[in-house]
């Protein structure tokens, strides 16, 4: 769990939202890097949680599993290649809410199967989430759209041709 992925911008906004809409759940997965400066430290996701404001999942080895639990993939990166996180969520057939960083705009149109918000804009974000949370149809039409252009453009045999 790096900073650069938008850590600290997915907590502030969890941190707006939780405070209206208690009912929005922000859950995060991944481990931290003890060796890795840019690392989250695995005391400040346990403080975090203890906050109420993330579920924190350690490793997840089943994250098709985990995706179909979710309304919501969110990925606030600075920057990116290609974002596999975000092509996992589209092929799950989940809308997106990610920055508008290079490898993030890619995967994700705007308006259509996603969301793009600013680099380091968590008021923004917190918006972009509970647009998203208040609106099931959106939600759905979104992630239709979303599975069919990881289908389209991103799944192994259009890549490998």
């Amino acid at each position: 769990m790096l900073w650069d992925k938008g850590i600290m911008e997915y907590i502030q906004a969890a941190r707006m939202i939780r405070r209206r809409r208690p009912d929005i759940s922000f859950l995060m997965a991944g481990e931290p890097d003890p060796g890795n400066p840019s690392s989250v430290s695995e005391q400040q996701l346990h403080d975090w949680v203890k906050e109420g404001l993330v579920e924190w999942l350690g490793h997840v080895d089943d994250m098709p599993t985990l995706l179909h639990s979710v309304d919501i993939a969110v990925l606030p990166s600075y920057r990116e290649g290609t974002p596999k996180s975000l092509l996992e969520a589209a092929a799950c057939g989940l809308p997106m809410i990610t920055t508008n960083a290079p490898g993030c705009r890619e995967v994700v149109e705007n308006g259509v199967d996603g969301l793009l918000v600013p680099v380091k804009d968590s008021e923004a974000l917190a918006t972009a989430i509970e647009r998203l949370a208040s609106d099931h149809g959106t939600r759905l039409e979104m992630g239709t759209r979303a599975r069919a252009k990881a289908l389209a453009k991103f799944d192994s045999s259009v890549i490998e041709s």
